[in-house]
This record gives structure tokens, C-alpha cells and sequence, in this order.
């Protein structure tokens, strides 16, 4: 019980704040707007080379790890895009559903692992980690450089275009940082304290913007896409990740890590994404919440299975 309060009040009490402060303290749209650019260009690049600069790469099964999460990733995001095609859905909106189906919630996932599966499994945490969050950020980049400035779907851009919109993205790039540290032995004295201290922030501070955008109406609005999407991030995700670990011959421990990180609900920050980047904001935000609460039902479900 202690585990899922842990994972969860701090996750809807900090968007119940930020549903508060909006229509209370905090009504006027420019802070909101400034705090969601400090968060995507500032905040999490640090979290992300903070938490990947960690990881022992020389000690984990990198090669393996790597095929199964991506194939894992490209089946979903195969099945994200037809799922939007099949409801009929506008290039905005297919990038939200997109980004529900692919991303996870990278603190929920860290917090879960360390209990379940102690210190092994924490370090398969930090790699998965690390080996997800380029590959979304590379596919989210090549989705959103297709949709133009217009925000219409287009034929795939030249290669100089997307090789310009992934060199300039904050995400990826703070990824890449992660892994340059990683192989350099971690993060300077000092400095790894002054990024790590950015980072931190990040969580709290996308969880109250995704608050802040948070509407009863928008919620109940398109309630059938934001169910597909769920039961597709949920359910659909994570049976594809465990079958492709298995097929990969994968060690139990990394299997049951790997299938557990794509279990997680999207990340809480995909609202501070889709804003940034010409998504579905409204629904992205929607999206957030549903699977979190959804989530309670089936990550129990998932736990059982895996640590049996």
C-alpha cells in the first residue's frame, strides 16, 4: 500500500495544485506558458542527462535491452498511428495519441522498480530509462517535423529537415548528454549536483502545468479516444514488450523490468511536449490523467504477473 501512495498522491496532489492555482493564484496565461517553456527547453534536458549519466553501461546487456525496447517502441507507435487513422483523427491530435501510447512516466517507473526487484532491478531501471527516452524523443521528432508548420500531415521531410529539428531538441539532446557523461564515469563534482538540482524540479513543475490545462469538459470530451489510447499504453504495450523480451532471449529480471517501464502510464510531462511541439494539448492533458487512474487497476495487474 505504502508503494502505490508513494507513486501516486504526489502525482494527482501536484496536478490538483496546479488545477487550484490556475483559478486561483496563478489565472494569468503567460506564467503558465513561461513555466511550460523552462520545463521542455531547460528542466528536463537536465533530468534526463542527470538520471542516464548514472548508469554503468560496461555492465548490463545493452545490445539485447536495446533490440527489444525499440521493436517494442516502433510497435507502438505502429499501433498509436492506426489507431488514430481508424477514428478519424487530425495530425494534432494523432501526435497526443501518439505520445500516450509510447511515453511513460519515468519517476513512477524508477519508484516502482527499486522496491519490486531491489538493486538489480533498479540498475535495469536506469538503463531502460535511458534506452526508451532517446528512442521516443527520435520518433516523437520525426512525427512532429512530418506535420509542417500547419500542422497537416505531410510526406516524410528531407533528411536535412529532421536532421535540423533532432539536433535542436532539448530532450534529446539532454539525452545524448547522458550517455557521453555515462561513458566518461558520471557527471563533475559540482556540476552533476548544480544539473541534478534542475532536474528535480522538472516533475513538479510539468505536473502543475499539465494541472493548470486540465477542464472538466476537456475531460469527458473525446472520452472513446482517450480509453483506445489507454487500454493500447496500458495493456496492448506492454504484452507486445514482454513478447518481444522473450523472443530476444532477454534474462527474467530484464523482461520483467522491461515489460514493467512500458506498463507505465505516459510521461506526466507529454502535456509540456505537446504544447511545445504543435500537439493536442487539451487532450493531451486529458490523456494524462485517464491513464494514471486507469492505471491503478492495471499495473497491479502487471506487478502480479511479472514478479511471479
Amino acid at each position: 500500500m505504502a508503494l502505490w501512495l508513494d507513486a501516486f498522491v504526489p502525482t494527482f496532489g501536484l496536478i490538483a495544485l496546479g488545477l487550484l492555482l490556475r483559478r486561483s493564484v496563478l489565472p494569468e496565461n503567460a506564467v503558465w506558458a513561461g513555466m511550460e517553456r523552462l520545463v521542455f527547453y531547460v528542466l528536463l534536458p537536465c533530468q534526463l542527462a542527470a538520471s542516464i549519466s548514472t548508469v554503468d553501461l560496461a555492465r548490463l546487456p545493452l545490445g539485447g535491452m536495446a533490440a527489444a525496447l525499440w521493436l517494442a517502441l516502433l510497435f507502438a507507435t505502429g499501433a498509436s498511428i492506426l489507431l488514430a487513422r481508424a477514428l478519424g483523427l487530425g495530425f494534432a491530435t494523432m501526435t497526443s495519441v501518439l505520445q500516450g501510447g509510447i511515453r511513460f512516466n519515468t519517476l513512477m517507473a524508477l519508484a516502482m522498480a527499486a522496491p519490486l526487484f531491489g538493486p538489480p532491478g533498479l540498475a535495469f531501471g536506469g538503463i531502460t530509462a535511458g534506452l526508451i527516452v532517446p528512442g521516443v524523443q527520435v520518433l516523437l521528432t520525426l512525427v512532429f517535423a512530418m506535420g509542417g508548420e500547419t500542422g497537416g500531415a505531410r510526406r516524410l521531410p528531407p533528411l536535412r529537415v529532421v536532421a535540423w529539428q533532432m539536433a535542436r531538441n532539448p530532450l534529446l539532446l539532454g539525452c545524448l548528454a547522458g550517455f557521453v557523461l555515462a561513458a566518461m564515469g558520471g557527471m563533475p563534482i559540482g556540476f552533476g549536483a548544480l544539473v541534478r538540482a534542475l532536474g528535480a524540479a522538472a516533475v513538479p513543475l510539468g505536473l502543475l502545468s499539465v494541472g493548470a490545462a486540465l477542464t472538466l469538459g476537456g475531460m469527458r470530451a473525446r472520452l472513446p479516444t482517450q480509453l483506445l489510447t489507454s487500454a493500447l499504453k496500458l495493456l496492448v504495450v506492454p504484452a507486445g514488450t514482454w513478447a518481444f523480451c522473450r523472443l530476444l532471449g532477454l534474462p527474467p529480471l530484464a523482461t520483467a523490468v522491461a515489460t514493467l517501464f512500458m506498463a507505465i502510464p505516459t510521461a506526466t510531462t507529454s502535456y509540456v511536449t505537446a504544447r511545445a511541439m504543435g500537439g493536442d494539448a487539451p487532450l493531451m492533458a486529458a490523456l494524462t490523467t485517464t491513464e494514471h487512474v486507469l492505471a491503478v487497476l492495471t499495473l497491479p495487474l502487471w506487478v502480479a504477473l511479472l514478479v511471479g
